[in-house]
């Protein structure tokens, strides 16, 4: 068959029955691609209409404030919550930054103006499920860590739990606090922290009270400042059954974790130690692991087992196997018991650490012999955490259980899971902070945390991990992630102690 020189569409009456010609099919092909690429452009030049609207409008909008006596009118609308925690601003004309105090972010950036909303959407109680107080449950929050798993974004004097992960206002021990305090209040509510980290927790956590604010003198890992919670507050109220959670884990569905821990409180009175078991999405090498034993048959928990054995990080194999029992929950390091129960597990398996710890709380009212008592008793107290000081000993004698809860969890332990939890665009990288800042051409995976203020532009790259700070910058994959410390340990051998 033939056709006149240059048409891509036969005469009439020459069209074969059986099959279109190519010319003409590839002609329609085209003309369909062409139409789509002039709605892209139609879309694209429409989002940049609604860009600049927007910014018109929060121009707007902080222009107003200043004009009303800089956001009198919202100050004024909180009047009588009773509540002091601040509240974040809408996240639209919130500074795209994980740093909520402008002292904390490297001196090399200059931190942008803040001007909260007036549509209050956030300026509601933090109190999301009404008042759910349990009687005689004191909730104790370890905020330690030396800011080495999210370096260079978090540092030793500013770590992770100080940061706002998520962009929606609330760091991470904000959020801890917001969500344990329906079970507690402030009255009941305790931080253990190291000096270097105590103005910054007051200045987040304005409700908590001072006589509540556990200073530990350095860190010692999570069996002394837990321990030192335990005894403390068991002089003050010898039945108190304390519950211990991570200032710096993240944590969805928040209804049934405040369910979880009710559960565990009932457990707790029955003089168990009491650990919350996660249900595991995969196979994480990554975390612990808890092996369920029998039911406890107790009627206020359900739910409640025996912890048969706890185990820890494995490998790949090991923890697919693990999974694929049904019997293995992650162990979170969420802890419930009476401050008693622990004090005496402790003088079991620990009585050196016991004893220097209840000759601590036993002056802890008095500020000065206090401080002689830690000068003197804390340097030598051994730096264990509490899974292996109590946990696993009185596992293997019946006295843990455990409580297995569904609630989302995760404890951030590096640039990988932390990438997990941030939304993106497929085949897009997470972005941590101001996405105008990042642009991407063929760039899949990944997470980029542009800190400082700098465009950061990838091509052809996937699965990195890039954080731009104005004194540092950190490159290296998501699936080396975890190795990042090494980079920290290099840095202070190397003499740069002061980014650290």
């Amino acid at each position: 068959m033939s056709f006149p020189h240059g048409s891509a569409v036969p005469p009439a009456g020459q069209v074969n029955s059986s099959a279109l010609p190519v010319e003409y099919m590839f002609s329609q092909i085209m003309g369909a691609v062409q139409k789509s690429q002039v709605e892209i452009s139609d879309l694209r030049q429409e989002c940049a209409d609604l860009r600049l609207a927007n910014a018109s409008l929060e121009r707007q909008i902080r222009e107003g404030f200043q004009q009303n006596g800089n956001g009198n009118y919202y100050a004024s609308s909180r009047m009588g919550s009773g509540f002091v925690t601040p509240v974040p601003g809408s996240p639209q004309l919130r500074a795209k930054s994980p740093f909520l105090s402008p002292h904390s972010i490297p001196s090399l950036v200059t931190a942008p103006s803040h001007f909260p909303s007036p549509l209050g959407d956030n300026a509601v109680a933090p109190y999301q499920f009404g008042v759910r107080d349990i009687p005689g449950f004191y909730v104790v929050i370890p905020a330690g860590g030396a800011g080495t798993r999210l370096w260079p974004l978090s540092r030793e004097e500013h770590p992770k739990f100080l940061l706002d992960l998520t962009l929606k206002g609330r760091s991470l021990i904000q959020a801890t606090w917001d969500r344990l305090l329906p079970l507690s209040s402030p009255l009941r509510t305790t931080v253990v922290a190291g000096p270097g980290h105590v103005k910054s927790i007051r200045e987040q956590l304005p409700d908590l009270l001072s006589h509540n604010l556990i200073c530990e003198p350095g860190p010692k890992d999570s069996m002394a400042a837990i321990g030192l919670a335990a005894a403390v507050l068991a002089k003050r109220d010898p039945n108190a059954v304390i519950g211990s959670f991570a200032a710096d884990h993240m944590i969805s569905g928040d209804d049934a974790f405040l369910s979880a821990v009710a559960e565990a409180v009932e457990v707790a009175r029955k003089d168990y130690l009491v650990t919350i078991g996660i249900a595991p999405s995969h196979p994480s090498t990554g975390f612990g692991y808890i092996r369920l034993g029998n039911k406890l048959g107790i009627k206020e928990a359900p739910n409640a087992r025996l912890v048969s054995s706890f185990k820890e990080k494995p490998d790949a194999r090991t923890a697919a196997a693990y999974i694929g029992t049904g019997n293995y929950r992650w162990n979170a390091g969420m802890f419930v018991t009476k401050a008693t129960v622990l004090l005496d597990l402790l003088k079991d398996y620990k009585p050196e650490l016991h004893d220097g710890l209840e000759k601590i709380a036993a002056v802890w009212h008095d500020e000065a012999l206090r401080q002689a008592a830690l000068n003197e008793i804390w340097p030598e107290l051994e730096k264990i955490p509490i899974d292996n000081a109590v946990a696993e000993p009185a596992a293997a004698e019946g006295k843990v259980a455990v409580v297995p809860a569904t609630f989302g969890w995760d404890d951030v332990g590096d640039f990988s899971s932390l990438a997990d939890l941030l939304p993106a665009e497929s085949n897009q990288p997470r972005v941590l902070g101001d996405s105008c800042l990042v642009l991407t051409e063929q760039v899949a995976g990944g997470i980029v945390v542009p800190g400082s203020g700098r465009l950061i532009t990838c091509l052809g790259v996937d699965d990195l991990v890039i954080v731009d700070m104005p004194d540092t910058l950190l490159v290296t994959t998501r699936a080396r992630s975890q190795e990042v410390k090494r980079l920290v340990k290099k840095c202070r051998d190397a003499g740069w102690k002061q980014l650290l």
